[in-house]
């Protein structure tokens, strides 16, 4: 799923918006200059046989050409407590500036990113919903795209840390997004991530398989395949389906 002329100041930006389905125009690249909301829904088994279904709104600004506001909103519904409890979880705000972007090659480009995710609790953990916990998150990562074929490889790496709530929060996430556009309307996304949380010597990775549909410049839908990986794995697997508005 690529996510996201020639001069010696050719940007990143210019190289993939003159790409058929760049990632630039793709929002599943957390890195992507867009604008956008999507409303989405998964919906987990855990590993204990409970469900969680997450119904939130995701989107992006940005505020200016190297500096993007993304946002969301989450609402649970679960019965890991053995009755089924609802509410809204978390509210999550998350600032990425982009220091720079530069060719490697007539094929490669490259953009930086750094950032701050801060995460507010609006949950109860004792019914399910909620981490018990309000955390900041810097992160940083390299979005390197490939102007011919449309692949976008994205590493990044965060950590997260609490800072109130009755839970300690202290983990550090390895992700890796690959992003291929294909059959000039369609994309396909591979989101891998494996945290490792110090507090409990374990690493509850899990996949995200996404396949899309772009609509039309304004309109764009998607489903997701979500599987836990490993044995301190959270969840056993998932589905998901979002719809996008592009502005």
């Amino acid at each position: 799923m690529h996510a996201w002329k020639i001069s010696v100041v050719f940007s990143f930006f210019a190289v993939l918006s003159a790409s058929i389905g760049s990632a630039e125009e793709n929002a599943s690249n957390p890195l992507a200059a867009v604008n956008n909301t999507d409303i989405r829904f998964q919906t987990f088994d855990n590993t204990n046989g409970s469900q969680l279904h997450d119904l939130y709104i995701d989107g992006a600004y940005m505020m200016r050409p190297n500096l993007k506001l993304k946002y969301e909103l989450h609402y649970n519904s679960t019965d890991i407590t053995g009755t089924r409890e609802q509410g809204f979880e978390k509210i999550i705000l998350k600032a990425i500036y982009f220091p720079s972007e530069s060719m490697l090659n007539e094929t490669w480009g490259m953009r930086t990113a750094v950032g701050l995710e801060w995460s507010l609790d609006l949950g109860d953990a004792a019914k399910g919903i909620g981490a018990g916990a309000d955390t900041l998150a810097p992160f940083g990562g390299i979005a390197f795209a490939n102007s011919r074929t449309g692949l976008t490889l994205i590493p990044l790496v965060q950590h997260f840390a609490s800072y109130s709530g009755p839970n300690d929060v202290s983990q550090t996430a390895l992700r890796l997004i690959a992003l291929q556009p294909f059959a000039k309307d369609y994309w396909a996304k591979l989101d891998l991530i494996a945290p490792y949380d110090w507090n409990r010597d374990a690493i509850p990775a899990s996949a995200e398989i996404q396949l899309g549909y772009n609509i039309n410049k304004q309109l764009a839908v998607y489903g997701d395949i979500l599987v836990g990986l490993g044995s301190d794995r959270s969840f056993d697997g998932g589905l998901g389906v979002g719809v996008r508005l592009k502005y």
